[in-house]
């Protein structure tokens, strides 16, 4: 989606010209041009600007996907603005758009290095005000990330060169963020509180989920503990509110169900009338029949199918579900909370498998045929391994001969060339397409990317810095790759906004400016090969 930057520049510019005009000598200092093209470089001016405008790239997109599947939507999860900054540049110069391009926000990354209370586990200890600053401080970074490209076509046309398209079609930074509310940290009155914080900060689409808030778990752990349908609602109703209240009309929510995992409830509802929503929960609690003298002083009793029975109750005072109720309770969650305003859905998973989605996905479909999940690509599943799992069982039906695999050790690395293995990353290759077309899959978003790739980053580079290596484990392994690769921050005095600032300074105080772009900046010595990448990407490839 373009920006209209000339519309922005032309407007602003007229704004300035009149406002020189009715001030008359006191504004004979300030620039109309220059002021323009500052109120270009700076679309957004709120986070609610942010909030109502990637809310409608995100139903557009999710119509897309209706009118044909392989219109998916990808996010990586971001826990520093930089990070967030860096992968939408890194987008714009590979794939060279940021259509269908989303970020996520990840409350796992959030409580394990953003609290101040230090690393925590996935389970809602950490500041709730963390969540919000967070969004505004990566829509700060992106909305940097405008100004700095912006800034550089503004000085490429003071030079000569014809880029006023470029500048006329720019395309923002700014994409969408789902953004993780867990379990909305406290009661439905705390989930709209900071859904409104999270809002103002510039999240078009909230991810909320079933589990109870203060016992909550990561979804990839055991002893999780769902809440009734009702709590749930209250929790949807709560986050709508807040939209609404704040003008982000087209908001999105995602409503998360961990079902599939949870084996647990806190409370039993009340059912008002047989069949309704109460229930449905409580007949998938499990129970034993007892006669009324077995029953225990202050034991709980339900009546059920015309007799007395006992419900499952652990020294903790949670209830035990029915084994094997899960994937029935996954189905409702999902039709009940489509029913009552969620816009997408999120089913935890044990394993990425695309016939066991599609399985839980086409019964809500039956229901409500325009279902449309977000789905975590998640570390915390062993994709090398649940994939040779698959294609190992799918060779056997076959009718392979399978003798040549040892099928308790198909991660070994002497199967990394086998037919096995070449099959299996093909399906996870396709995976994203595969069950984006069978199982409803809108948006595929991988939770805690850049957590895995700094550790992995930073094993290598301090494997050869401080051993034999020195300099050389980070010349070679770092800054020559971001040079031959023209990653944007191999200039980080100009990344971090120093250009941006000089070219400030000189707009506020002409030729007296002090500036840090002069001779003696060393940044000066990628000059060269920074032109002359641009030349590169803009040169058109003979067919």
């Amino acid at each position: 989606m373009k920006n209209s930057s000339k519309t922005n520049y032309s407007s602003a510019l007229d704004t300035v010209r009149n406002l020189k005009a009715k001030y008359g000598a006191t504004w004979d200092a300030i620039n109309s041009e220059n002021a323009a093209r500052m109120v270009a470089q700076n679309r957004f001016t709120s986070g609610l600007d942010i909030a109502k405008y990637t809310a409608a790239i995100m139903r557009k997109d999710m119509a897309d996907y209706d009118a044909d599947s392989s219109n998916y939507t990808q996010s990586l999860g971001c826990w520093h603005g930089f990070i967030a900054q860096q992968k939408m540049i890194a987008i714009k110069k590979h794939h060279k758009t940021t259509d269908k391009k989303y970020l996520y926000l990840s409350g796992w990354m959030v409580a394990a290095l953003r609290s101040e209370f230090g690393p925590l586990p996935d389970q809602s200890m950490h500041e709730k005000t963390v969540v919000p600053a967070l969004i505004k401080e990566i829509y700060e970074f992106l909305r940097q990330a405008d100004s700095v490209a912006l800034n550089d076509l503004f000085r490429r046309k003071e030079n000569g060169e014809n880029v006023q398209d470029d500048i006329d079609n720019f395309e923002t930074h700014i994409v969408p963020i789902i953004a993780d509310i867990d379990a909305g940290f406290g009661n439905e009155e705390a989930t709209y509180l900071l859904a409104k914080k999270m809002i103002e900060a510039g999240a078009c689409a909230i991810q909320i989920e079933n589990q109870v808030s203060d016992a909550k778990q990561c979804g990839h752990q055991d002893g999780k503990v769902t809440v009734p349908h009702e709590d749930f609602i209250a929790k949807l109703n709560a986050v709508r509110y807040a939209f609404l209240e704040l003008g982000v009309d087209d908001g999105i929510i995602v409503a998360r169900t961990d079902s599939e995992g949870a084996g647990l409830t806190q409370k039993l509802p009340v059912s008002q009338e047989p069949g309704d929503l109460a229930s449905q929960y409580l007949a998938f609690v499990e129970a034993e029949e007892i006669a009324i003298s077995d029953a225990k002083e202050d034991d709980v009793l339900l009546k059920r199918d015309g007799k007395l029975v006992r419900p499952v109750r652990l020294a903790n005072g949670l209830y035990k579900f029915k084994d094997g109720s899960n994937i029935d309770r996954v189905v409702l969650d999902c039709i009940t909370s489509l029913q009552n305003g969620a816009d997408l859905l999120w089913i935890e998973t044990p394993t990425p498998n695309v016939k066991q989605i599609a399985h839980m996905v086409n019964r809500v479909r039956a229901v409500v045929p325009n279902a449309k999940l977000v789905y975590n690509n998640s570390p915390s599943f062993n994709w090398t391994l649940s994939f040779r799992k698959q294609v190992y069982e799918d060779m056997l039906l076959e009718g392979e001969n399978m003798t040549a695999y040892d099928q308790n050790n198909l991660m070994a690395a002497e199967y990394d060339a086998s037919e096995l293995c070449h099959r299996a990353d093909q399906k996870i290759k396709s995976f994203q397409m595969d069950s984006a077309r069978e199982a409803g899959i809108f948006h595929h978003l991988i939770t805690l990317p850049t957590y895995h790739t700094t550790a992995l980053h930073m094993n290598d580079l301090t494997e050869g810095y401080f051993g034999e290596e020195g300099m050389l484990a980070y010349v070679r392994g770092v800054q020559r790759q971001e040079i031959r690769k023209g990653v944007s921050c191999v200039k980080h005095q100009r990344m971090a906004g120093s250009d941006l600032g000089d070219d400030h300074k000189t707009f506020f105080a002409g030729e007296k400016a002090l500036k840090a772009g002069g001779e003696k900046n060393t940044s000066n010595q990628f000059e060269s090969h920074t032109a002359n990448a641009r030349v590169k990407q803009t040169r058109k490839v003979p067919a």
